[in-house]
Formats: C-alpha cells, sequence, structure tokens
C-alpha cells in the first residue's frame, strides 16, 4: 500500500484528498505546518508527498528541500493556489515531480502523476 503525506494548513483540503487517496488505497497521514511534516518525515518515510506551499512556519518549499534530503525518492507533488512561474521554477529545480494549482479537481488526469509514480490504480 503505497504511503501518503499531505501537506496543507486548510483542514477542509487535508480532508478531502486524504478521503480521495485513502479510497484509492493509499495509506495517508496529514500535517497541518511545514515542521509536522518534516516529523512526520523523520518518524516513517512517504512514497508521495501532497504539498503546499503557503504553510505556517517553514515554508513548503524548505519542507520539499528536507523531505529530497531525507529520502531522495519520495515524489513530492507541490498543491498550491500559487501560480507563480519563478515558484514553479524553484519546485522544480529541488526535485516536486509535478504542480497542481487550486482549486483542482479529482480527475483521474489532474492527479496522474500520483498514480503512475506509485504504480496504483486510479480506479481502485
Amino acid at each position: 500500500m503505497p504511503q501518503m503525506l499531505i501537506v496543507d494548513d486548510e483542514p477542509d483540503v487535508r480532508r478531502c484528498l486524504l478521503e480521495f487517496f485513502a479510497a484509492k488505497g493509499f495509506s495517508v497521514v496529514t500535517a497541518f505546518s511545514g515542521e509536522e511534516a518534516i516529523e512526520r518525515l523523520k518518524q516513517a518515510p512517504a512514497d508521495v508527498i501532497l504539498l503546499d506551499l503557503l504553510l505556517p512556519g517553514v515554508s513548503g518549499i524548505e519542507v520539499l528541500k528536507r523531505a529530497k534530503e531525507l529520502y531522495p525518492s519520495v515524489k513530492v507533488i507541490i498543491v498550491t493556489a500559487v501560480d507563480q512561474p519563478e515558484l514553479r521554477t524553484q519546485a522544480a529545480t529541488y526535485g516536486a515531480a509535478d504542480y497542481i494549482t487550486k482549486p483542482f479537481d479529482f480527475s483521474e488526469t489532474t492527479w496522474a502523476q500520483v498514480f503512475e509514480e506509485t504504480g496504483s490504480s486510479p480506479s481502485a
């Protein structure tokens, strides 16, 4: 079962993503802040991280850097309302696999990178 960490300071976003991916067969844990995300990663690795950029405390970019230091093969997908070319470039530079902007939908094509990277079936 693929392990997923969802990092977002918006409770409704965390809940929706958790429910969607848990129903698809992922084992999901969540974090509210950058600090909490780093602590969760120190406790257990994740196969995929869905990561907001604007977090209280430690930024999403810092979490991305730290996650890649801890687990170089982890797939990090940025999920944010901030759609700025320089942030997209920075996220890609530090190893983000994809950049999805809010509001997003729950179509299979939106989340194709997650399913491809983990070998999971979106129709599970």
